[in-house]
């Protein structure tokens, strides 16, 4: 069984936690990269104006991937990792789960947030086709620690 932990991330907290997850697991790491980073500005949610604002409105947003995972086929199982913007996943998670067939692979999603939980998970899973098994996505520390990292990994059957 061979592993991909693919994360997106703009401050580092979600990339620490992937880091986390991919060293528990065995799992390779692969970084949901935007095409065109996100500077402060895009980020502003105070901002009804801002790059991550527009694109959080509107549901049908897919803003571009910088890469490509090189070979999806090998892997069975795929943690999808992002912070949560506004109660969500960020839409460039909705771009890389529309980017490939992930029939007959495990997704699992975790995320980082301050203080929202795991919120429209039942989007993400409609991005993937119906052959695709999905298990329930967990919010974790980006500080969480690699034995309860572990317990989670094995609640979910790994």
């Amino acid at each position: 069984m061979k592993t991909l932990v693919a994360y997106f991330s703009v401050s580092g907290q979600t990339a620490k936690l992937a880091k986390t997850i991919a060293g528990v697991t065995g799992g390779d790491l692969f970084e949901i990269a935007p095409e065109t980073a996100y500077t402060a500005a895009d980020l502003d949610w105070m901002d009804k104006k801002s790059r991550s604002t527009i694109e959080m409105k509107d549901p049908k947003s897919r803003p571009a991937i910088a890469a490509k995972v090189a070979d999806m086929t090998q892997y069975d199982t795929v943690f999808v990792g992002f912070p949560i913007w506004w109660y969500q996943a960020p839409r460039i998670i909705e771009t890389f789960l529309e980017s490939y067939d992930f029939s007959g692979k495990t997704v699992i999603p975790f995320a980082t947030s301050g203080g929202s939980g795991m919120g429209g998970e039942d989007v993400l899973k409609a991005a993937c086709s119906k052959e695709t098994k999905w298990l329930p996505g967990k919010r974790l520390s980006s500080r969480e620690s690699a034995d309860s990292v572990q317990k989670w990994a094995e609640s979910l059957g790994l």
